[in-house]
């Protein structure tokens, strides 16, 4: 439910940053903003608070972002406020910032592996996902995790494709539970 309301507001302003072909600008203000919020996170405490008045929320986001932002991320920020979404705004930007790199053509890959791997082995992940995908670009995150055994996963958006030691174990006992001796 999170998820479709976070996309709802994140594709409206989507579509409007596409017609006003301010998709860029957008993103670095959002991304901006985000790294504002997250550097106070005392805003979202009061923004998020039942006892504060919805009209002190409004003058308090009015006074932080107008003339500093865009009028329509400030408008959908108004809109989020009115609307008691407030605990959502960070899914609304990730989404927003998400659909703008999918129409640039960025892809975003998250490659979890059992042991750090070298610059040339990160090179060559990203080198075989650009030549296996349509994406001009990528924007590769790493995660080490000693439970994959050996291999890899990677997961760009909601696709995933899991080549570790640990699934394919997995796999194997449950298809020998299954197996009748």
């Amino acid at each position: 439910m999170a998820k479709l309301i976070s996309s709802t507001y994140a594709d409206a302003l989507f579509e409007l940053a596409i017609e006003q072909n301010k998709t860029g600008e957008w993103k670095e203000e959002i991304e901006a903003i985000k790294t504002i919020l997250h550097d106070n996170p005392q805003f979202g405490e009061l923004m998020s608070h039942p006892r504060v008045l919805k009209e002190e929320k409004l003058k308090l986001a009015e006074e932080a972002f107008a003339g500093k932002a865009d009028p329509e991320i400030v408008g959908l920020i108004r809109i989020i406020i009115e609307k008691d979404r407030y605990n959502q705004i960070d899914a609304i930007f990730d989404d927003f910032i998400d659909s703008v790199k999918e129409h640039e053509g960025i892809g975003v890959a998250w490659v979890t592996t059992a042991m750090e791997l070298t610059q040339a082995q990160k090179d060559a992940v990203e080198k075989k996902l650009l030549d296996t995908t349509d994406y001009k670009t990528m924007e590769m995150h790493y995660l080490t995790d000693e439970s994959v055994i050996a291999g890899m996963t990677v997961r760009i958006g909601d696709r995933v494709v899991d080549s570790t030691v640990r699934t394919r174990l997995n796999d194997l006992t449950r298809s020998l539970l299954r197996a009748q001796v």
